[in-house]
């Protein structure tokens, strides 16, 4: 029998056409790309900067091993729960991814502030007090009411150790939507204004209030303590050679960091209805705790507000850019 040829292609049949896997078409993100580039770029420059204050990062400590490990079960988690089957691994292998970049953008942070501070000179406490003055602000008061009430001290350290808590539930209700590209952009704004606050805390170094201010015996100890004093000469003098990851302490004074991770959590959790006002409320104690618990001046905070603002408008330009040119 005759075999017969078309030019055409003939019509598979309605079963192989059900069959046959539909390929999905993903965008790359190009706020992720830039990210990574711009994280590797600041990681040279901590290796620099650490180079020329004469500083190195000891990595054979228990703590910055316990750093090592946690890194690797975030690396596993990542790459090994995709390939497990389980229902929940969408949700948990790009939250591990999250919250690794972002414990990554916060150990760099605090250890990048100890070769920034062994580069400076002179001490901002005079000029920042005098704008507290200005202001009508008045520190001493504000220690005095927590150091005389117990349950005040309680409350403002739990509030000023939230900063670690509110993104893990921020970063964790966007992998469970799905939202890549907001969680990208809520971890590299952080990284911006973590870079914003380094740049201005090398131009207005400062002990802080505690320091400066209370002269009697210590009624009361903050959260943030009073390294600033001791810490910041000892590296302007070469006098330490070694960070211990696991013993890092706060010494930025100016600007103050906790107001600019307050203000980027509670403009992340807006538009999440369920966690909207328990964020706001959150944040809003860590803020009223910043001043005794971070040792901060009033005008830090202002600052800190000035970084967030900053590094949010910042990101809208990329967004906007990046959207037009898609």
């Amino acid at each position: 029998m005759p075999s017969i040829e078309t030019s055409w292609p003939l019509a598979e049949p309605v079963a192989a056409q059900k069959a046959r896997p539909v390929p999905i078409i993903t965008r790359p993100l190009a706020i992720r790309r830039h990210f990574l580039a711009a994280l590797g770029v600041s990681m040279v420059l901590l290796a620099l900067l650490l180079d020329i204050a004469e500083l190195r990062i000891d990595f054979w400590q228990p703590s910055s091993i316990a750093y090592g490990a946690a890194a690797a079960l975030l690396l596993a988690l990542r790459f090994g729960l995709p390939r497990s089957g389980w229902r929940h691994a969408g949700t948990v292998a790009p939250f591990t991814t999250y919250v690794g970049l972002f414990a990554l953008i916060s150990v760099m942070g605090a250890a990048a502030s100890y070769p920034v501070a062994a580069l400076t000179y002179g001490y901002a406490d005079a000029t920042l007090q005098h704008i507290d003055a200005a202001l009508g602000f008045d520190w001493l008061a504000w220690y005095r009411l927590a150091a005389d009430h117990r349950a005040l001290q309680l409350l403002g350290t739990a509030a000023y150790r939230s900063i670690y808590v509110t993104p893990a539930l921020l970063l964790w209700c966007m992998a469970r939507a799905g939202e890549q590209e907001r969680a990208w952009r809520f971890i590299a704004t952080f990284w911006l204004a973590a870079v914003i606050t380094l740049i201005l805390f090398s131009l207005m170094p400062a002990v802080g209030p505690f320091s400066y201010l209370w002269h009697a015996p210590i009624r009361y100890m903050p959260e943030s303590e009073l390294w600033q004093q001791g810490l910041i000469p000892a590296l302007r003098t070469h006098a330490v050679h070694a960070i211990d990851l696991g013993q890092l302490r706060g010494i930025v004074s100016a600007p103050s960091f906790h107001t600019a991770a307050a203000v980027l959590y509670i403009a992340a959790g807006w538009r999440i209805a369920a966690l909207r006002w328990p964020i706001v409320a959150l944040n809003a104690a860590m803020l009223l705790s910043t001043p005794v618990e971070g040792t901060h001046y009033l005008i830090d905070m202002i600052l800190g507000l000035g970084v967030a603002l900053t590094a949010l408008a910042l990101m809208d330009i990329h967004r906007r850019r990046y959207a037009a040119s898609d």
